[in-house]
């Protein structure tokens, strides 16, 4: 005797080996033997044998119109035996009970399951809304395979067009639009990226990379609204100071500038001048809240998108000529050795004299900056700076216990034409890191960030700091060593036009300078504010990602020149392992095949070919050495 049961709704077919009250052991046709509920059997049977049943029924149900046996089936739950019985027209055999069983299981829009082997018929009205439905999906099913075909065979489908450019970064999963498209990425067997550059959605990679980013970051444009423009700090006092600043021709956006004096023939006054929109971006008002959604300007090449309003930046740029409101931070010290014998840190009115561009200056080394009698343009101003920054230099360099290294050669990125057109050319300017005009301006830039981090912390005022300590790089609001500078504390103060951090550490410097001892109380932001601690993580990940997409439109652009040049073959030194970098461009790459070679090693590259989507270029080993 055999048995047809249901196990994990699923219809088994097996023998019969031994029977109890409640449960049965079945054998299997394998030899298999199983323990089952007797409330699981559908019925038991002699003929045919239990490896043929479910076959032979399956064939025997397709042939079953689920809308004919509605029609016949009684409209109160009934057996599926019984209704057997009624449509073969005689006493139904174990096929003919089990096809009927799977033909109602298999329609659930017509027939309800209401236990074992029992079913009921839907009502009318719920019948034709179910019809209904899944006539609609199977339209859609249609409408999906046509969309996808389309896709395969290089057409973007109208309906696609209003949401393609989603489909990589923000897509609806639950769409027919995203559905077939997924399938058409599938069934080709190229990527997302790659399918839709090549069914137009962009017209190149750069769209793409650009569209996407603004897309994700920037949904409702990079444009500010109206700012109300004030003559903010009118009537701070006025610095009578000969002061200038140092910055790429690019720069529109003049953060500080330095002023020097020297009152005795051994020591010297510096002035280190930082624009204050602080004094107009205050917490909480809709200035900084647009700021604070931005945390940073973003750079790429050849354009960049201001973390704060065009009018806002005009107003506090220390442009020359203009008077413009500035947190200085004024420095005594001792030439011969660095050391500070005193610090003064005020608001005022400054009035800058000339604003100086790289590259426009004539060339300046250290062995003109060391000569008092070489002809040296603004050399009053530069010569005493840069004597007074190495005496600085070298105070970090014996807390570090060694030189800093930081002598290799930077890339600034220039677009002849369009930033958002691939055909703009690209020109790759080097610059070395160390050079001396670049060292001069850091140097007193990391001398405000220490100074003013031990002004906060002097006075309890919390700050955003930036440590460093067994090589983690972190921030947070403890004043805590960098360990790469060398400086007991370290924060991000000079650059408020283009940094939210800058912007926030230079309102609590300006209650700690203006409100001494009682600053804390004060401040923007007082001690333990659980607002700072969320704005730490917030740009900390949001300045990454600026970062990151400042990299990827660098490499971009890097391969854009590669490609410009025509070159064929370049050089390249190892960094470690396949590591290397190129040593005509910004450019790190993995060389596969490549020897087991010393850092700094040099190696020759055939360039095979490009890709701008993935951003990497096709190189091959042609020798070391």
């Amino acid at each position: 005797m055999h048995v047809l049961y249901e196990d994990a709704g699923k219809l088994k077919a097996e023998t019969i080996f031994s029977e109890a009250d409640t449960s049965l052991q079945v054998e299997s046709a394998s030899g298999k033997r199983s323990k089952i509920k007797r409330n699981a059997v559908l019925f038991t049977f002699e003929q045919p044998a239990p490896e043929n049943l479910l076959p032979a029924a399956e064939t025997l149900a397709a042939t079953l119109d689920a809308g004919f046996l509605w029609e016949c089936a009684p409209q109160q739950e009934f057996e599926a035996a019984a209704l057997a019985e009624d449509y073969f027209g005689h006493a139904p055999d174990a096929v003919e009970k089990t096809a009927t069983i799977l033909a109602l299981s298999a329609a659930p829009a017509y027939f309800h399951r209401r236990g074992k082997g029992a079913f009921r018929p839907a009502p009318p009205d719920i019948l034709k809304a179910a019809l209904a439905a899944i006539e609609k999906k199977r339209r859609q099913a249609e409408l999906q395979g046509e969309w996808t075909e389309a896709m395969l065979a290089g057409t973007l489908p109208e309906a696609l067009r209003p949401v393609a450019s989603t489909f990589l970064d923000r897509p609806d999963k639950n769409t027919l639009e995203w559905k077939a498209f997924d399938a058409a990425v599938q069934q080709s067997g190229t990527s997302p990226e790659r399918l839709l550059l090549s069914l137009g959605v962009w017209p190149h990679p750069l769209a793409m990379m650009r569209e996407r980013f603004l897309a994700t970051h920037f949904p409702r444009g990079t444009d500010w609204p109206p700012v109300d423009i004030q003559d903010w700090g009118a009537d701070l006092p006025q610095a009578e100071i000969e002061a200038y600043s140092l910055d790429d021709a690019s720069t529109i956006e003049i953060d500080d500038a330095l002023s020097v004096s020297t009152p005795t023939p051994d020591t010297i006054r510096v002035g280190i001048h930082i624009a204050a929109p602080a004094l107009a971006v205050t917490r909480g008002s809709t200035l900084d809240e647009l700021a604070r959604a931005r945390m940073s300007t973003v750079y790429m090449p050849g354009d960049k998108i201001p973390m704060l309003a065009p009018g806002l930046i005009a107003a506090f740029s220390l442009d020359e000529g203009q008077w413009r409101p500035a947190l200085s931070l004024y420095v005594t010290g001792r030439l011969a050795d660095g050391e500070i014998l005193d610090t003064e840190t005020r608001l005022e009115r400054i009035r800058v004299t000339a604003n100086l561009r790289h590259g426009q200056i004539g060339e300046v080394t250290e062995a003109i900056l060391a000569d008092p009698a070489a002809p040296l343009q603004y050399g009053h101003w530069m010569r005493p700076l840069w004597q007074f920054a190495q005496a600085l230099c070298a105070v970090r360099d014996r807390a570090r216990g060694k030189p800093e290294n930081n002598d290799r050669i930077e890339y600034g990125f220039e677009i002849d034409g369009p930033p958002d057109d691939p055909d703009s050319i690209v020109r790759l300017v080097p610059r070395q890191r160390n050079a001396p005009l670049d060292r001069l301006v850091a140097e007193y830039m990391i001398l405000a960030n220490t100074q003013w981090g031990a002004l906060l912390a002097r006075h309890g005022v919390p700050g955003i700091y930036r440590s460093q300590q067994m090589g983690r790089t972190r921030m947070s609001t403890q004043a805590l060593p960098h360990e790469s500078i060398a400086v007991p504390q370290y924060i991000w103060s000079t650059s408020p036009l283009r940094r939210y951090v800058d912007l926030i550490n230079q309102g609590q410097i300006l209650a700690a300078a203006e409100h001494g001892v009682s600053a804390r109380l004060a401040a923007p932001f007082k001690p333990k504010d659980a607002d700072l601690y969320a704005l730490i993580g917030a740009f900390d990940s949001q300045y990454t990602l600026w970062g990151e997409f400042q990299s990827a439109m660098e490499r971009y652009w890097c391969i854009r020149w590669l490609q410009q040049q025509g070159l064929k073959e370049v050089s390249a030194h190892v960094l470690r392992e396949n590591l290397v970098r190129l040593a005509c461009a910004p450019f790190v790459t993995r060389i596969n095949g490549l020897p087991e070679l010393e850092r700094g090693a040099e190696v020759r590259l055939d360039i095979l070919g490009y890709d701008e989507i993935g951003l990497e270029v096709d190189f091959r080993l042609r020798e070391t050495g």
